[in-house]
Protein backbone atom coordinates (compact mmCIF):
# COMPACT_ATOMS: atom_id res chain seq x y z
CA UNK A 1 0.00 0.00 0.00
CA UNK A 2 1.17 3.65 -1.10
CA UNK A 3 0.90 5.80 1.41
CA UNK A 4 2.43 8.61 -0.18
CA UNK A 5 0.02 10.98 -1.86
CA UNK A 6 -0.31 11.96 -5.82
CA UNK A 7 2.30 14.53 -6.40
CA UNK A 8 1.50 17.07 -9.53
CA UNK A 9 4.01 19.28 -11.11
CA UNK A 10 2.21 21.81 -12.60
CA UNK A 11 3.17 23.98 -15.77
CA UNK A 12 4.52 27.38 -15.49
CA UNK A 13 5.24 29.93 -12.71
CA UNK A 14 6.73 32.28 -15.35
CA UNK A 15 4.29 32.69 -18.03
CA UNK A 16 1.42 31.45 -16.10
CA UNK A 17 2.00 32.94 -12.92
CA UNK A 18 -1.12 34.63 -11.97
CA UNK A 19 -3.44 31.65 -13.49
CA UNK A 20 -1.49 29.04 -11.38
CA UNK A 21 -1.51 31.20 -8.22
CA UNK A 22 -5.68 31.52 -8.70
CA UNK A 23 -5.29 27.69 -9.32
CA UNK A 24 -3.46 27.16 -6.29
CA UNK A 25 -5.57 29.48 -4.06
CA UNK A 26 -8.62 27.36 -5.31
CA UNK A 27 -6.73 24.10 -4.40
CA UNK A 28 -6.40 25.32 -0.85
CA UNK A 29 -9.44 26.72 -0.41
CA UNK A 30 -11.94 24.21 -2.09
CA UNK A 31 -10.58 21.06 -1.51
CA UNK A 32 -14.04 19.25 -1.88
CA UNK A 33 -13.66 19.80 -5.34
CA UNK A 34 -9.83 17.69 -5.58
CA UNK A 35 -9.20 14.33 -6.36
CA UNK A 36 -8.07 12.96 -2.25
CA UNK A 37 -4.84 12.65 -1.23
CA UNK A 38 -3.00 14.73 -3.50
CA UNK A 39 -0.64 17.95 -3.57
CA UNK A 40 1.19 20.19 -6.16
CA UNK A 41 4.51 19.66 -5.42
CA UNK A 42 5.86 22.21 -7.80
CA UNK A 43 5.48 24.81 -10.06
CA UNK A 44 8.13 24.62 -13.25
CA UNK A 45 9.38 26.89 -15.64
CA UNK A 46 11.80 29.49 -16.64
CA UNK A 47 12.27 33.50 -15.90
CA UNK A 48 12.85 34.79 -19.47
CA UNK A 49 15.57 35.15 -20.85
CA UNK A 50 17.42 32.42 -19.04
CA UNK A 51 20.28 31.24 -21.19
CA UNK A 52 20.18 27.59 -19.08
CA UNK A 53 16.49 27.09 -20.27
CA UNK A 54 16.18 24.20 -22.39
CA UNK A 55 12.99 21.98 -23.29
CA UNK A 56 11.10 25.19 -24.64
CA UNK A 57 12.53 27.78 -26.21
CA UNK A 58 11.00 30.60 -23.84
CA UNK A 59 11.15 33.96 -24.97
CA UNK A 60 8.93 37.79 -23.69
CA UNK A 61 10.66 40.26 -21.81
CA UNK A 62 13.30 40.33 -19.82
CA UNK A 63 11.73 39.93 -16.19
CA UNK A 64 12.98 42.08 -13.45
CA UNK A 65 14.48 41.13 -10.41
CA UNK A 66 11.47 42.90 -8.58
CA UNK A 67 9.21 40.63 -10.43
CA UNK A 68 11.37 37.92 -9.86
CA UNK A 69 11.34 38.40 -6.37
CA UNK A 70 7.43 38.64 -6.62
CA UNK A 71 7.03 35.71 -7.82
CA UNK A 72 9.16 33.43 -5.85
CA UNK A 73 7.97 34.92 -2.35
CA UNK A 74 4.48 34.72 -4.14
CA UNK A 75 4.40 30.26 -4.53
CA UNK A 76 7.15 29.99 -1.88
CA UNK A 77 5.01 31.50 0.73
CA UNK A 78 2.29 28.75 0.35
CA UNK A 79 5.28 26.29 1.07
CA UNK A 80 5.13 25.22 -3.29
CA UNK A 81 8.36 25.01 -5.03
CA UNK A 82 9.52 26.26 -7.82
CA UNK A 83 11.40 24.00 -10.44
CA UNK A 84 13.90 25.49 -12.84
CA UNK A 85 13.53 24.11 -16.40
CA UNK A 86 17.49 24.21 -16.85
CA UNK A 87 17.92 21.66 -19.13
CA UNK A 88 19.63 23.17 -22.11
CA UNK A 89 22.03 20.32 -23.78
CA UNK A 90 24.56 22.43 -25.56
CA UNK A 91 25.99 24.80 -22.50
CA UNK A 92 29.42 25.24 -22.48
CA UNK A 93 32.28 26.28 -20.14
CA UNK A 94 31.33 30.14 -21.07
CA UNK A 95 27.49 30.15 -20.51
CA UNK A 96 28.20 29.17 -16.66
CA UNK A 97 28.33 32.45 -15.95
CA UNK A 98 25.79 34.29 -17.44
CA UNK A 99 24.44 36.77 -15.43
CA UNK A 100 20.96 36.62 -15.47
CA UNK A 101 21.13 32.53 -14.50
CA UNK A 102 22.73 33.29 -11.35
CA UNK A 103 21.14 36.22 -10.45
CA UNK A 104 17.54 33.68 -10.53
CA UNK A 105 19.51 31.09 -8.64
CA UNK A 106 20.87 33.46 -5.75
CA UNK A 107 17.22 35.04 -5.48
CA UNK A 108 15.79 31.80 -5.25
CA UNK A 109 18.44 30.20 -2.98
CA UNK A 110 16.24 29.51 0.09
CA UNK A 111 16.32 25.65 0.28
CA UNK A 112 12.97 24.96 -0.83
CA UNK A 113 13.22 25.61 -4.78
CA UNK A 114 14.67 23.29 -7.17
CA UNK A 115 16.37 22.38 -10.70
CA UNK A 116 16.00 20.29 -13.26
CA UNK A 117 19.01 19.15 -15.59
CA UNK A 118 20.72 17.95 -18.18
CA UNK A 119 24.19 19.07 -18.79
CA UNK A 120 26.56 18.02 -16.89
CA UNK A 121 28.61 20.53 -16.77
CA UNK A 122 25.61 22.89 -16.04
CA UNK A 123 24.82 20.29 -12.70
CA UNK A 124 28.71 20.06 -11.30
CA UNK A 125 28.35 23.73 -11.50
CA UNK A 126 24.78 24.27 -9.91
CA UNK A 127 26.39 21.78 -6.78
CA UNK A 128 29.33 23.49 -6.57
CA UNK A 129 27.95 27.24 -6.30
CA UNK A 130 23.97 26.75 -5.03
CA UNK A 131 24.14 23.53 -2.94
CA UNK A 132 20.85 23.57 -1.07
CA UNK A 133 18.79 23.14 -4.46
CA UNK A 134 17.33 19.77 -4.88
CA UNK A 135 17.86 18.59 -8.24
CA UNK A 136 16.02 16.45 -10.85
CA UNK A 137 17.45 14.62 -13.55
CA UNK A 138 15.34 15.88 -17.14
CA UNK A 139 13.27 13.69 -19.22
CA UNK A 140 15.50 15.06 -22.03
CA UNK A 141 17.98 13.09 -21.43
CA UNK A 142 16.18 10.14 -23.11
CA UNK A 143 17.25 6.54 -20.93
CA UNK A 144 15.37 4.03 -22.14
CA UNK A 145 17.94 1.33 -21.13
CA UNK A 146 16.65 -0.06 -17.79
CA UNK A 147 19.95 -0.70 -16.51
CA UNK A 148 20.97 3.14 -17.31
CA UNK A 149 17.87 4.12 -15.87
CA UNK A 150 18.92 2.04 -12.75
CA UNK A 151 21.93 4.20 -12.31
CA UNK A 152 20.66 7.03 -13.17
CA UNK A 153 18.21 6.37 -10.15
CA UNK A 154 20.91 5.62 -7.54
CA UNK A 155 22.92 9.12 -7.89
CA UNK A 156 22.19 12.05 -5.76
CA UNK A 157 19.19 12.85 -7.49
CA UNK A 158 15.64 14.51 -5.99
CA UNK A 159 13.87 13.10 -8.96
CA UNK A 160 14.44 11.36 -12.31
CA UNK A 161 11.90 12.20 -15.10
CA UNK A 162 11.62 8.89 -16.92
CA UNK A 163 11.00 9.06 -21.20
CA UNK A 164 7.48 9.28 -22.11
CA UNK A 165 8.40 6.31 -23.97
CA UNK A 166 8.41 4.04 -20.94
CA UNK A 167 5.08 5.07 -20.08
CA UNK A 168 3.37 1.77 -20.77
CA UNK A 169 6.12 -0.38 -20.38
CA UNK A 170 5.49 -2.20 -17.44
CA UNK A 171 7.71 -5.35 -17.72
CA UNK A 172 10.53 -2.65 -17.60
CA UNK A 173 8.45 -0.39 -14.65
CA UNK A 174 7.88 -3.30 -12.37
CA UNK A 175 11.37 -3.99 -11.79
CA UNK A 176 12.57 -0.38 -11.18
CA UNK A 177 14.32 0.56 -7.82
CA UNK A 178 13.07 3.74 -6.14
CA UNK A 179 10.06 4.33 -7.67
CA UNK A 180 9.51 6.86 -5.58
CA UNK A 181 11.59 9.00 -7.56
CA UNK A 182 10.60 8.54 -10.44
CA UNK A 183 8.14 10.98 -11.94
CA UNK A 184 5.82 10.46 -15.45
CA UNK A 185 4.69 13.25 -18.02
CA UNK A 186 1.49 12.22 -18.07
CA UNK A 187 -0.15 14.08 -21.24
CA UNK A 188 2.24 14.43 -24.19
CA UNK A 189 0.93 15.17 -27.37
CA UNK A 190 4.53 13.93 -28.91
CA UNK A 191 4.41 10.86 -31.22
CA UNK A 192 5.74 7.43 -29.43
CA UNK A 193 9.46 7.00 -30.51
CA UNK A 194 9.97 10.01 -31.81
CA UNK A 195 13.59 9.57 -33.88
CA UNK A 196 13.72 13.81 -33.99
CA UNK A 197 13.05 14.62 -30.44
CA UNK A 198 17.01 14.60 -28.93
CA UNK A 199 17.93 16.90 -31.91
CA UNK A 200 14.62 19.34 -31.27
CA UNK A 201 15.98 19.97 -27.95
CA UNK A 202 19.73 21.03 -29.29
CA UNK A 203 18.17 23.07 -31.94
CA UNK A 204 15.75 24.28 -28.86
CA UNK A 205 19.22 24.78 -26.62
CA UNK A 206 21.09 26.67 -29.56
CA UNK A 207 18.25 28.95 -30.12
CA UNK A 208 17.75 29.95 -26.61
CA UNK A 209 21.08 30.61 -26.43
CA UNK A 210 21.34 32.55 -29.38
CA UNK A 211 17.73 34.57 -28.00
CA UNK A 212 19.32 35.81 -25.10
CA UNK A 213 22.79 36.65 -26.02
CA UNK A 214 20.68 38.81 -29.47
CA UNK A 215 18.78 40.38 -26.24
CA UNK A 216 22.29 41.29 -25.07
CA UNK A 217 23.59 42.83 -27.73
CA UNK A 218 20.49 44.04 -29.55
CA UNK A 219 17.79 44.70 -26.95
CA UNK A 220 15.29 46.98 -29.12
CA UNK A 221 15.47 44.33 -32.29
CA UNK A 222 13.41 41.60 -33.37
CA UNK A 223 14.69 38.12 -32.82
CA UNK A 224 14.49 35.84 -35.98
CA UNK A 225 15.21 31.84 -35.72
CA UNK A 226 17.70 31.96 -39.30
CA UNK A 227 20.05 34.57 -37.38
CA UNK A 228 21.05 31.95 -35.74
CA UNK A 229 21.06 28.69 -38.06
CA UNK A 230 20.68 27.32 -41.48
CA UNK A 231 17.13 27.12 -42.31
CA UNK A 232 17.38 24.55 -44.04
CA UNK A 233 17.96 22.21 -40.97
CA UNK A 234 15.22 23.71 -39.16
CA UNK A 235 12.91 23.10 -41.66
CA UNK A 236 14.63 19.08 -42.21
CA UNK A 237 12.22 18.62 -38.91
CA UNK A 238 8.56 17.37 -39.30
CA UNK A 239 6.90 17.19 -36.04
CA UNK A 240 4.26 14.54 -35.93
CA UNK A 241 2.95 15.63 -32.82
CA UNK A 242 -0.80 14.65 -32.44
CA UNK A 243 -2.60 18.08 -31.47
CA UNK A 244 -2.00 20.14 -28.52
CA UNK A 245 -5.01 19.25 -26.33
CA UNK A 246 -5.84 17.00 -23.30
CA UNK A 247 -8.24 15.91 -26.11
CA UNK A 248 -5.30 14.76 -28.39
CA UNK A 249 -3.23 13.35 -26.03
CA UNK A 250 -5.60 10.81 -25.19
CA UNK A 251 -5.18 9.09 -28.28
CA UNK A 252 -1.38 8.77 -27.71
CA UNK A 253 -0.12 5.10 -26.52
CA UNK A 254 2.34 6.83 -23.67
CA UNK A 255 -1.18 8.78 -22.15
CA UNK A 256 -1.57 8.24 -18.51
CA UNK A 257 -5.23 8.51 -17.38
CA UNK A 258 -6.22 10.16 -13.95
CA UNK A 259 -7.91 6.66 -13.46
CA UNK A 260 -4.36 5.02 -14.49
CA UNK A 261 -2.87 7.21 -11.74
CA UNK A 262 -4.70 6.55 -8.84
CA UNK A 263 -5.14 2.57 -9.60
CA UNK A 264 -1.92 1.30 -11.15
CA UNK A 265 0.82 3.80 -11.27
CA UNK A 266 0.55 5.30 -7.37
CA UNK A 267 -0.30 1.15 -6.04
CA UNK A 268 2.55 0.13 -7.57
CA UNK A 269 4.47 2.71 -5.72
CA UNK A 270 4.91 5.68 -8.27
CA UNK A 271 4.14 8.87 -7.09
CA UNK A 272 5.41 11.61 -9.15
CA UNK A 273 3.58 13.28 -12.39
CA UNK A 274 3.98 16.12 -14.33
CA UNK A 275 1.50 18.46 -16.33
CA UNK A 276 2.82 19.36 -19.89
CA UNK A 277 2.22 23.23 -20.83
CA UNK A 278 5.01 25.46 -19.96
CA UNK A 279 3.88 27.17 -23.45
CA UNK A 280 0.33 26.18 -23.75
CA UNK A 281 -1.98 28.01 -24.32
CA UNK A 282 -4.56 29.02 -21.17
CA UNK A 283 -7.27 26.90 -22.50
CA UNK A 284 -5.47 24.02 -22.88
CA UNK A 285 -3.72 23.99 -19.12
CA UNK A 286 -7.75 24.89 -17.86
CA UNK A 287 -8.49 21.19 -19.48
CA UNK A 288 -5.88 19.49 -18.12
CA UNK A 289 -5.90 20.70 -14.25
CA UNK A 290 -9.38 19.93 -14.75
CA UNK A 291 -8.70 16.52 -15.94
CA UNK A 292 -6.47 15.82 -13.80
CA UNK A 293 -7.21 16.96 -10.53
CA UNK A 294 -10.72 17.59 -9.91
CA UNK A 295 -13.27 15.01 -9.54
CA UNK A 296 -15.25 14.21 -12.55
CA UNK A 297 -18.84 15.37 -10.67
CA UNK A 298 -17.09 18.23 -9.83
CA UNK A 299 -15.28 19.48 -12.92
CA UNK A 300 -18.34 21.69 -14.98
CA UNK A 301 -18.74 23.61 -11.48
CA UNK A 302 -14.86 23.91 -11.20
CA UNK A 303 -14.22 25.09 -14.33
CA UNK A 304 -16.56 27.77 -14.26
CA UNK A 305 -15.34 29.27 -10.52
CA UNK A 306 -11.91 29.33 -12.24
CA UNK A 307 -13.22 30.56 -15.64
CA UNK A 308 -14.89 33.15 -13.88
CA UNK A 309 -12.20 34.00 -11.40
CA UNK A 310 -9.59 34.62 -14.42
CA UNK A 311 -11.91 36.88 -15.99
CA UNK A 312 -12.30 38.81 -12.60
CA UNK A 313 -8.39 39.13 -12.53
CA UNK A 314 -8.20 40.16 -16.41
CA UNK A 315 -6.38 37.17 -17.03
CA UNK A 316 -8.94 35.90 -19.74
CA UNK A 317 -12.06 37.50 -21.24
CA UNK A 318 -14.74 35.64 -21.87
CA UNK A 319 -17.66 38.71 -22.11
CA UNK A 320 -17.70 40.62 -25.03
CA UNK A 321 -20.01 43.40 -24.30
Amino acid sequence: MNSEKVKFHLPDFSIHAKMNLIFLNMFQNMPEFFYDNIEIASFYGAFPPSMWNGGRTIGGAICTVDYMKSVISAFNSHGIPLRFTFTNPVLKEEHLKDEFCNTVMRLADNGLNEVIVFSPLLEEYIRENYPKYKITSSTCKRILDPNTINEELSKDYHIVVLDYDLNNKFDILEKIPHKEKCEFLVNSCCVPNCPQRSYEYELVGKQQIAYCEHLKKYPNTTFYMSNYSNESIIKSIHCGSRGNSVFDSKKCIHHISPDAIFNTYHPMGFNQFKIEGRTANRMFLIECYMYYLIKPECRDEARFIFLHNLERNGIIRIDGN
